[in-house]
Formats: structure tokens, C-alpha cells, sequence
């Protein structure tokens, strides 16, 4: 299976980088990793709901660009469904096993995602209710994308 992480805004801080390298590492095993990150855009003191509304369009067309055709989109967003470890796990095994072999995942940027590339999902996920940083969210999401790798494949894992 091929899995593409589309993120808006880069990584900064090296622990957060670092964590992405091992878990891009680790999960080369299970699966084809691919990280595509686009700029995110400046968001002024103060946005006005149509400026934030403004951004989130920019960002959101140049995810959508970045999306293939074929791909099974999940997009990070609050609303989305919140699975625990092993129904995200039994998830992407139903999507392999029913033919999906191209699963993008998608996170926004600081102000979210917009109504265009939520449209374009297949799903919404939501890892909590609270707000994470979104550099943050593409390390739990790599490392519960490993996590669900392993349960699949009958490994141990930390419960």
C-alpha cells in the first residue's frame, strides 16, 4: 500500500523532524511512504473570517493539486470520526483487501482545511476534540499509522 501524508507548513522544531524521520523509517517496512509538504500561508494579526476563509482556499487548492486522482483521501479534521488504534488499523486493512492501493492523508494548516478539500475527502478522521499543533498532528499521525501496521500484522505493540 502506498500511503501519501500532503501537510501544510513546515517543521521547525528538530524533535518533531527527528520523530518524522523514525517513524518514516519505521513504517518502510509496511507500506510506500510519500510526505508532501506545501507552503502554508502568513495569517495577519487580528484575520477577519473572510481573510482566514481566504487563506484556507489558497492552501486548499494546492492541496487539491497535490492530490492523485486515485488516491483514498482522509482528511484530518475535528469532526471527523475518532477511532481507536485498532479500528483505524481494521480500516486501512479493509481498504487494501477491498482494493485501495493509494491512501493520502491530509493535514491542514494552522487555521484547518478548507470546504473544498474536506469535499474531496472520502472520510474525516479525528485523532481528539482538542486542537494539536499541526506539525505535531503529522507525528501522531505517522506514529498511529505504524501502530496500525503492527496491529495488522499481529505484532506487539504498546497498548
Amino acid at each position: 500500500m502506498k500511503i501519501t501524508c500532503i501537510t501544510v507548513g513546515k517543521i521547525k522544531e528538530t524533535y518533531y523532524t527527528d520523530a518524522v524521520k523514525e517513524y518514516s523509517k519505521r513504517l518502510s517496512r509496511y507500506c510506500k511512504l510519500e510526505i508532501i509538504e506545501l507552503p502554508d500561508e502568513k495569517t495577519p494579526d487580528g484575520a477577519s473570517q473572510a481573510q482566514e476563509t481566504a487563506i484556507k482556499n489558497r492552501e486548499g487548492e494546492r492541496i487539491l493539486k497535490a492530490i492523485r486522482e486515485d488516491a483514498y483521501v482522509i482528511a484530518l479534521a475535528i469532526e471527523g470520526q475518532a477511532p481507536d488504534s485498532v479500528g483505524l488499523s481494521q480500516k486501512l486493512e479493509r481498504l487494501g483487501i477491498g482494493g485501495t492501493s493509494h491512501v493520502t492523508f491530509v493535514i491542514g494548516g494552522s487555521l484547518g482545511l478548507s470546504s473544498l478539500v474536506l469535499k474531496r475527502a472520502d472520510e474525516k478522521l479525528s485523532f481528539s476534540r482538542m486542537t494539536f499543533p499541526h506539525q505535531l498532528m503529522r507525528v501522531i499521525l505517522l506514529e498511529q499509522l505504524y501502530r496500525s501496521f503492527r496491529i495488522m500484522k499481529g505484532e506487539p505493540y504498546h497498548k
